[in-house]
């Protein structure tokens, strides 16, 4: 089996954790620890420099960035800030849409706007280069299944991707 690759995962924290969590205990890809709470509070705390600190931190040694869409991603600040840095940083960028996925009170959502279109690389839409897979089920068992079935060849092929830029 190959080696398991060390992936950041970006997704908006108070609305997609619960989501995420499904995805990162998958266990198909090295992913960072979750944040607590109270944890998250007190960087947020210190700053725009201490947010920056600890997202760069978190993204070292990490091959590559897998997005979770939810309702509201796109919007979020630091999602695009992780977005750019990670492209930045020559990290393989993949957007998996997860509003299908059950919360913890067993409610999917809608889908939300890709966070690549409205980043540019060179005068090209990010959306154009990354790609941004959307699991083509409703019932959450299925999505999940999707996912865990394809995850590391999402993550192989965005850095395969990242390579040529």
């Amino acid at each position: 089996m190959a080696t398991q690759r060390r992936c950041f995962f970006s997704f908006h924290y108070e609305l997609d954790a619960w989501r995420a969590s499904q995805i990162r205990n998958m266990g198909v890809v090295e992913g960072n620890q979750p944040v607590s709470d109270n944890d998250w509070e007190s960087i947020k705390k210190g700053g725009e420099a201490t947010i920056k600190q600890w997202i760069n931190g978190q993204l070292t040694g990490k091959s590559c960035t897998i997005v979770l869409i939810g309702s509201q991603t796109a919007s979020r600040k630091w999602i695009k800030y992780e977005i750019k840095k990670s492209w930045d940083d020559k990290k393989g960028l993949l957007g998996i849409y997860i509003h299908n996925l059950k919360d913890q009170d067993e409610k999917q959502t809608f889908k939300g706007a890709n966070p690549f279109s409205s980043i540019t690389i060179n005068g090209t839409p990010l959306s154009n280069i990354a790609k941004a897979y959307d699991p083509p089920y409703l019932a959450s068992e299925n999505v999940y299944a999707h996912i865990k079935n394809n995850l590391s060849q999402w993550v192989e092929e965005a850095i395969r991707i990242r390579k040529c830029y």
